[in-house]
C-alpha cells in the first residue's frame, strides 16, 4: 500500500505539484493544481500534505463547511492519493498553541516542504499576510495509488 514516504517521493519528482479537490456544499467537485509538500500538522503532530492557500480560494469555504480533501500526486501513469480532513492553522483559523509569529514561521516552513524558495522572505510574509494566507493539513485517513 502507498504511504506518505511514497507523496514525499512523488511530490519531489513534480516540483510539489499536486491536484487538490473539495466537495462544495452543492456536491460537486472543485479541483485545483497546488503545490505541496509533507510536513509535521501542528494540531495532530502527526505528518500530512500541507499547502499554503489563499484565504479567498473557494477551497477554504468547502473545508471549513467540513469538506474531505483530496490531493493527487501523478508522475506519468503513476500516481499517488490522500484523502482526509484538514485542519487550517493562518491569521482566520487560529489554533491553541500557534500565535501570529508561529503562522508566519509555518506558512514559510509549509511554503519550502512545498519545494518553495524565495529570494526576499519580509516581500514573502508581506504578501502571504496580505492574501490571509493559511495552512492547510490534510490527514492521510486514506492513502491509494499504484507506485
Amino acid at each position: 500500500m502507498p504511504n506518505l514516504d511514497d507523496v514525499r517521493s512523488s511530490l519531489a519528482d513534480e516540483h510539489g505539484l499536486a491536484v487538490v479537490s473539495t466537495v462544495q456544499t452543492d456536491g460537486r467537485v472543485l479541483s485545483s493544481v497546488v503545490n505541496c509538500g509533507v510536513h509535521t500538522n501542528p494540531v495532530t503532530g502527526d505528518e500530512c500534505v500541507a499547502l499554503v492557500s489563499a484565504g479567498s480560494a473557494a477551497r477554504m469555504g468547502h473545508i471549513r463547511a467540513g469538506s474531505q480533501v483530496t490531493v493527487v500526486v501523478r508522475r506519468g501513469w503513476r500516481w499517488v492519493g490522500v484523502t482526509g480532513p484538514a485542519d487550517l492553522v493562518g491569521p482566520d483559523d487560529m489554533v491553541d498553541g500557534v500565535d501570529a509569529e508561529g503562522v508566519r514561521q509555518l506558512l514559510r516552513s509549509v511554503f519550502r516542504a512545498a519545494g518553495g524558495t524565495h529570494d526576499d522572505y519580509d516581500e514573502y510574509d508581506r504578501v502571504m499576510a496580505a492574501e490571509r494566507r493559511t495552512a492547510v493539513f490534510v490527514r492521510p485517513d486514506r492513502v491509494l495509488g499504484n507506485t
